[in-house]
């Protein structure tokens, strides 16, 4: 008889260690409220995402909670997830490293996160990579989109579209709406499914219709293109709007776009270059080359060459391809700075570098012209050539000239300002992985 009764004593007292005592449940309840994931089985109803989230209420709530049931691994994993949003892994880690023994999904998907990017902890990629494969494998949406991305982007994993787009399916199933956005891409590009813009469209839709920006963004561009559905400009400046609304800088520079030219918006030159303000503050290429032309024409923005100088050269220095060009203009002009050759000579040759072809035109000019170099006429015919073979009109006349009797230098042969609104479509997102 006591060698029956003894171990249910022991089990009944270890279990006692670990259940939640019924004074304490209702700050455990309150913890869960504040800083659980929608994503966990049973707080479909009342978790939140990490943007949603209020840290400082959560924090004080799950303290409180970590007081009362000390034992409890939830009430660690939400206490660590809370800590994480004003950046206190020092706090986060240790709860983390207890519930993620437990395999508790929260602490495994974010613990992984920080663990692979080194946010706050000693990086340690094949361990993160570890702890996301259990999450996901439990189910967890937050970690199967992350996986994705692993494989995405060959991140702890040898890269995989395959094994990208069925982990983000999985999550985009569960309504996350990154992970919807994230599938919806792959099927825009073709990258481990067939490309299909139609699926595209239906992934971005959904993600869209939880607020996604990146999702109304892309859906947006869908629309503004014409890939496998009407051109709507009107659609698709109001997905650009929702997104720019968000703060995404790429919608922000699309809709600016779109005011400017009056497409599916009334044209409102100063509304444009509000909107390539936004994205050029947030060091967007793009935003800050579309606002350089607007204040070296003085459309929407007073002429302020200067300021057309200083938003080329950000631009330029991002990696924009079209911005060298104007620059280098502008440095040969003298306008918005010191008439300066050697910089005219070096933007330029930036642009004809990257193979653009009025790149190319322009130091086809300089050698032609001697601006700031020997006059040297093979050198001109040779990138009037290579911009030529590119298709560009003017340096095909400029070939011409150098083998017409007097030919006579055109001063007005390096055109400038060269609008337009190719802001790339956005890759996996996110590429932090921590704001799940």
């Amino acid at each position: 008889m006591s060698s029956i009764s003894t171990p249910a004593l022991v089990l009944a007292a270890a279990l006692a260690l670990v259940a939640t005592p019924v004074f304490a449940q209702a700050t455990v309840d309150e913890c869960a409220d504040q800083a659980a994931s929608q994503y966990e089985p049973g707080y479909e109803a009342i978790g939140r995402d990490m943007a949603s989230m209020d840290p400082t209420v959560a924090v004080e709530a799950c303290e409180r909670a970590q007081a009362d049931a000390p034992y409890s691994v939830n009430v660690k994993a939400w206490l660590g997830r809370a800590y994480v949003w004003p950046a206190r892994p020092d706090k986060a880690v240790p709860l983390f490293e207890v519930a993620a023994s437990g395999d508790n999904v929260v602490a495994l998907a974010l613990y992984g996160d920080m663990l692979i990017v080194g946010d706050g902890v000693d990086q340690d990629i094949p361990r993160g990579t570890e702890m996301l494969q259990r999450a996901a494998d439990i189910g967890f949406a937050p970690a199967q989109n992350s996986l994705g991305l692993s494989y995405d982007i060959g991140e702890g994993v040898a890269e995989d579209d395959l094994q990208a787009a069925r982990w983000y399916r999985a999550a985009a199933v569960q309504g996350l709406p990154r992970a919807a956005t994230n599938l919806a891409l792959m099927y825009q590009e073709g990258f481990g499914v067939d490309q299909d813009y139609v699926a595209a469209a239906a992934w971005f839709e959904r993600a869209s219709a939880k607020g996604e920006a990146k999702a109304q963004y892309n859906l947006g561009r869908i629309y503004e293109l014409g890939l496998m559905v009407p051109v709507d400009y009107v659609r698709a400046a109001g997905l650009y709007r929702q997104a720019a609304d968000y703060g995404d800088m790429f919608a922000q520079n699309a809709l600016g776009y779109l005011t400017e030219k009056g497409l599916g918006v009334d044209v409102d030159l100063s509304a444009a270059a509000a909107l390539y303000q936004l994205a050029a503050e947030q060091g967007f290429a793009l935003g800050q080359y579309n606002l350089a032309l607007l204040y070296e024409d003085g459309r929407g923005v007073p002429q302020d060459y200067s300021q057309a100088l200083l938003n080329y050269t950000n631009a330029a220095n991002a990696g924009d391809r079209d911005a060298p060009v104007n620059l280098g203009l502008l440095y040969l002009e003298g306008k918005g700075t010191a008439q300066d050759y050697a910089q005219g000579l070096y933007w330029t040759k930036v642009a004809a570098d990257r193979g653009h072809p009025i790149g190319l035109n322009n130091m086809g000019h300089i050698y032609q012209n001697g601006l700031g170099v020997d006059v040297d006429l093979a050198q001109a015919r040779s990138y009037y050539q290579q911009s030529a073979d590119l298709g560009y009109a003017l340096a095909v006349d400029n070939l011409a000239g150098l083998d017409a009797p007097a030919a006579t230098p055109n001063a007005d042969d390096t055109p400038a300002n060269l609008p337009g609104n190719f802001a790339p479509l956005t890759e996996a997102y996110p590429p932090s992985k921590l704001d799940s």
